[in-house]
Formats: C-alpha cells, sequence, structure tokens
C-alpha cells in the first residue's frame, strides 16, 4: 500500500553573511590573576535569511572577522537554514588548515550563535522553544572583583549586586600578578566575605595564576572563608594540577572556558580535573558545540556552567539538564546593554530567557557607530 508523500515546506536558505567589530572601553583598569585591559572588542556576525536576520558574537580579536569574511561565509551561504549542526560541521572542516582552536574557533562561534538565532527567527519562535526548554529560570552570578579595584570599589561592586540585585553568588579575581601577591590576595578574600555575609556563595578566580602548591595552601583559607567555587587554580592546560588542587580543597576546581574543541572538554573530564565543566558559547563552537559539552558533563556526572557573555549562553542554558549556573560578567554585561536591545533582567539571581515570547534570542544591534571599528 502506497501512502502519500509528505509535503516539504519552503526550505530558506542562507543568503548573506555580514560582519562587524566594536572596541568599548572599560569603565576603569582592569586585571585579573594573568592579565590586564583597558577595553574589550566583539565581532559581531549577521546571517540574512527569508527577510529575517540572525544575530551572533563573541568576544575576540578583530582577526576573527577576517575568518569569516574569508573562510565562513562561503561554507554557508546556500546551505538550509534549518541545518545548523551541518553548517557548523561545513565551517569546522573548512578552517582545517587555519587553525580551528584559536580566533577560527571564535569566528565559528559567532556564526553558529547567528545561524541558531536566525532558524528561531524565521521560525518566529523564542530560541528556548527552538532547542527545547529544560528549565523557564536561569540563575547567575556577580562576576567581577578586578585585582586592580581597591578596597572600595571591590566593596561596592559587590553590594550593588547582592543588596541592589538581590544575586545570592559573586566571584572575585584572584592569583595577582602570577600570584605574586598571595597576602592581598587573602585580604580580599576576606574583605569579600565581609561585604556580602554570612548567606552569600562566594567565588574566586585565579585565571590560571598560582602553582599547584600555592593553590593547594591557599585552600585553607578558602574553606575558613566559606568559599565555594575555585576557579583555574592553575592553568587550564595542567590537568594534573587542576586534579591535585581538586583533591585537598573544599570548594569546587572548575575550568573549561579556553576549551574550543569537543575533545578538549572529554580530556578534562576523563582526567578528574574539575568538580563543574565551564565552557564559553563564545569559543567552543557556538551552540551546536556547547550543547554538546553540557552533555558530556552529564555523561560525567557533573553540571555546567556558562563562562561570560551571559546574553548568549541564556537560551542554550534552559535547555539543558546539568546547569549550574552563568557568569554575570561585569564587562559583558555592560558591553550588551550599551550595544544590544532585549537584554534581560538578572534581579534575585534569575534570568528568564525567552519568557517576552520575542522570536530568536531576543536581541538586537543597536545603532552604536562610536564603537565601531569596521
Amino acid at each position: 500500500m502506497s501512502h502519500p508523500s509528505p509535503k516539504v515546506p519552503h526550505e530558506p536558505v542562507v543568503e548573506a553573511v555580514e560582519t562587524a567589530v566594536y572596541t568599548v572601553p572599560t569603565d576603569s583598569p582592569e586585571a585579573d590573576g594573568t592579565l590586564t585591559w583597558n577595553a574589550t572588542t566583539l565581532v559581531v556576525a549577521q546571517v540574512h535569511a527569508a527577510g529575517e536576520v540572525g544575530l551572533g558574537w563573541s568576544y575576540a580579536s578583530p582577526a576573527a572577522a577576517t575568518v569569516i569574511e574569508a573562510h565562513l561565509a562561503e561554507a554557508i551561504t546556500g546551505r538550509p537554514v534549518w541545518d545548523v549542526p551541518a553548517a557548523n560541521e561545513a565551517m569546522s572542516r573548512t578552517v582545517r588548515n587555519a587553525a580551528r582552536p584559536g580566533i577560527a574557533g571564535h569566528a565559528i562561534s559567532a556564526v553558529d550563535i547567528a545561524l541558531w538565532d536566525l532558524k528561531a527567527r524565521v521560525l518566529g519562535l523564542p530560541l528556548t522553544r527552538l532547542l527545547g526548554a529544560a528549565r523557564s529560570e536561569v540563575p547567575v552570578y556577580g562576576s567581577g572583583g578586578f585585582t586592580t579595584y581597591d578596597a572600595a570599589q571591590q566593596d561596592r561592586q559587590l553590594r550593588s549586586w547582592t543588596e541592589d540585585l538581590g544575586i545570592p553568588r559573586v566571584k572575585i579575581k584572584v592569583g595577582e600578578s602570577w600570584g605574586t601577591a598571595e597576602n592581598r590576595d587573602r585580604k580580599r578574600i576576606s574583605d569579600a566575605r565581609n561585604s556580602v555575609g554570612d548567606d552569600v556563595e562566594l567565588y574566586v578566580d585565579a585565571n590560571g595564576g598560582y602553582t599547584a602548591k600555592q593553590a593547594v595552601r591557599l585552600a585553607a583559607h578558602l574553606d575558613s572563608e566559606g568559599v565555594t567555587w575555585f576557579e583555574e587554580p592553575v592553568s587550564s592546560d595542567d590537568l594534573a594540577g587542576l586534579a591535585r588542587v581538586r583533591a585537598v580543597a573544599h570548594a569546587d576546581v572548575t575550568a573549561g572556558e579556553y576549551g574550543y574543541t569537543l575533545p578538549y572538554f572529554h580530556h578534562m573530564l576523563a582526567a578528574g580535573a574539575v568538580d563543574c565543566l565551564q565552557a564559553d558559547v563564545t569559543r567552543c563552537g557556538g551552540i551546536t558545540v556547547w550543547l554538546r559539552a553540557a552533555a558530556l558533563a552529564e555523561a560525567h556526572g557533573l553540571q555546567i556552567s556558562g563562562h561570560c557573555a551571559p546574553h548568549l549562553h541564556a537560551h542554550p542554558a534552559a535547555a539543558i539538564p546539568n546547569l549550574r549556573h552563568l557568569e554575570w560578567f561585569h564587562d559583558h554585561v555592560r558591553i550588551e546593554n550599551l550595544l544590544f536591545s532585549g537584554i534581560l533582567d538578572p534581579a534575585g539571581g534569575i534570568i528568564r530567557p525567552g519568557a517576552d515570547g520575542a522570536p530568536g534570542h531576543g536581541l538586537a544591534l543597536r545603532a552604536v557607530d562610536r564603537y565601531r571599528e569596521s
């Protein structure tokens, strides 16, 4: 018995890809354990199809825009809007000889995010509906506390999160000057606890600034101040060092923000290096690969936390069951407020992506030419 063939709807295809580069100065000098900066650059990708525009970006070198224009645009133009994983694979293959990790990874991520946003907009759905929601609320933590801050500035920022916004978890930077200011780190941690009180979760991030032995020594002070999150105590490339710190620290040891490919996360998890995996949707290959990293963490019995770029993590974070939280990072929140409409409200330490019913991730690029480089 024959059956009628199903009707195949018209399949829109990617028509064009555009890029733009923006650089936004910081509101004061900033540094962490291993880097200082006074401005942040983001590379924007916009993908066109069926009268809609998908928007994505990465906090990256301006060179990522060149990668999009020289390699990725041709790889995805003419492809069906529906088939984002196929487009992601095509982009990865086309940069085989241009170094997939690093700048090319940022470029792929920006375009992949734009493609998912485009697909949702063409369908008229919030991205959470397209991906399938596992939760309606996504927890966030306030993040900043730069090593360049004096005690008063650190206190003001922490209280702005906990008292003004009601965010019940916050993070400061430690490991100042590659771990050479350990005593100041200890004082700043104690000051942070005094600022937020005993009922707020306190996290620290060394950005790989300590040696393993240093991090082990510091662990006792973290315990005394009730710190429960010890991010990158040593370089994230030192899996044995991370595992060594994890074995003695009561705080959760976390890392993964510099993962550009899925095997990176596999190696980190197989080494028993972390208690919670981090991944950055603007580096790892976009939403397509971020969701796979989350599944990999779940298979190891672990949660995942989204690193920075909170508005781009919000929707995929709502689609997974093993989310810990997202980083409400001072720099990126400020930039996203300046450059985009449709931003989320973190009051109470929770954001609700897709709650307003706007299609895609709900963000739109403003006309803010004073920050635009190209």
